[in-house]
């Protein structure tokens, strides 16, 4: 028989998604893979209802519906600073898992190179690995999640095709000031690199805290591509709705790929959610409330129980350190903890190019009795897994 493919070699499955395979056999509280548990705005709720009783049920425009492109630059104008061409400067994807790799394969070829800052989304790897491309990881440092700018540099002097900025970041909730994201595009332009972003926390940011949209920083417009979803900001990850904006050029090879990848996104949930893009800023201002409280319940909860925790800037996860259970693996730590606390987390190593075994990411999208809950069941975390000698 032939061999496979040696692509996936290097990777395993999703380990965030098979965290909430685990959550389901052990009935726990699923604080691993990040979506809520709570509805979407009934605005879009009822338009896609209607939607259910009009005539959307064949493929929209493989780029994305025109009045769902049209919604969205409007959006992201007012966001962005600048004016953004629905025809042009968007295609709409199935969701930002699809718009980062047809953004990657459309920047890279087999051999470049690819910066990625770890902590990282355990995508952006399998991403750079699929294009052909060679991930070069360069370290944030807690607790801040800083870089070293040497060690920035040194990463770009090897000549990378491209740098994945995550901004607000998962897992660590970084988020990027206006003053690192500038030495970042100062490389970028000394060293000739496209900078691919994923943004879809950009409306999760805690104050005093502020996203800066890194293709509205000077000249970063020609070189940026940036990736987002409605995913996290109406609480529709199942809906796989995303986009890639960029310049013209960049799109016009974009929509190629996006095309022969998956054709185009759902076109019924495009027209539903044309409604939440048309949203004005107090619902953005609401959900940036909302999550302040919830983390705010979940960090204050952790503190009442003596849990060592990092704080979030952004984004709606929280580190967890468990050194003081001396876990070989925090994978075995977490299927522990799933199965004797009832709670779901993920290994932190999943996330980390270093050698991290002493972390676990949990997140606080969900209803505040279920983040209650959790953290009734966290309190007897010391009695149901004892430390090992």
């Amino acid at each position: 028989m032939p061999q496979l493919s040696t692509r996936t070699n290097s990777f395993t499955d999703s380990v965030i998604r098979r965290m909430t395979r685990i959550a389901l056999k052990y009935h726990a509280v699923n604080l691993s893979q990040g979506f809520p548990d709570f509805q979407p705005p009934q605005q879009i709720l009822d338009r896609l209802a209607e939607v259910t009783h009009e005539d959307y049920n064949q493929y929209a425009i493989t780029w994305g519906a025109q009045n769902f492109r049209e919604a969205l630059a409007a959006k992201q104008s007012r966001r962005m600073g600048r004016s953004i061409d629905p025809n042009r400067e968007i295609v709409v994807t199935c969701g930002s898992t699809e718009a980062m790799m047809a953004a990657m394969m459309t920047a890279t070829n087999p051999g470049d190179k690819v910066i990625i800052f770890s902590p990282f989304y355990e995508n952006y790897g399998a991403d750079t690995i699929l294009s052909g491309a060679e991930p070069i990881y360069v370290p944030l440092y807690p607790p801040e999640f800083s870089f070293h700018v040497d060690e920035l540099e040194a990463a770009f002097r090897q000549h990378p095709k491209a740098l994945i900025l995550c901004n607000p970041s998962n897992p660590c909730g970084k988020v990027f000031t206006r003053g690192e994201l500038q030495i970042i595009a100062d490389f970028a332009e000394k060293y000739d690199t496209f900078v691919i972003t994923d943004e879809v926390y950009e409306h999760i940011v805690y104050e005093p805290y502020e996203h800066v949209y890194f293709a509205s920083l000077p000249g970063m417009w020609e070189r940026t591509i940036s990736c987002s979803s409605l995913s996290k900001t109406y609480s529709i990850t199942g809906w796989r709705l995303g986009y890639i904006i960029a310049p013209p050029h960049i799109i016009e090879a974009a929509k190629k790929v996006h095309d022969f990848l998956t054709v185009g996104a759902a076109a019924p949930l495009q027209e539903a959610a044309v409604v939440g893009l048309n949203f004005d800023d107090t619902y953005y201002e609401a959900l940036q409330q909302k999550y302040t409280h919830k983390r705010d319940l979940f960090l204050h909860g952790l503190d009442d129980l003596h849990i060592a925790h990092t704080t979030p800037q952004g984004a709606y996860y929280v580190l967890l350190d468990i050194a003081e259970f001396g876990f070989e693996s925090d994978l075995e730590f977490c299927e522990v903890m799933a199965r004797d606390v009832g709670v779901a987390a993920v290994p932190g190593s999943s996330f980390f190019r270093e050698d991290v075994n002493h972390l676990i990411r949990l997140h606080f999208a969900k209803k505040d009795d279920t983040l209650n809950e959790a953290l009734n069941r966290l309190a007897d975390l010391r009695k149901k897994i004892l430390p090992r000698k």
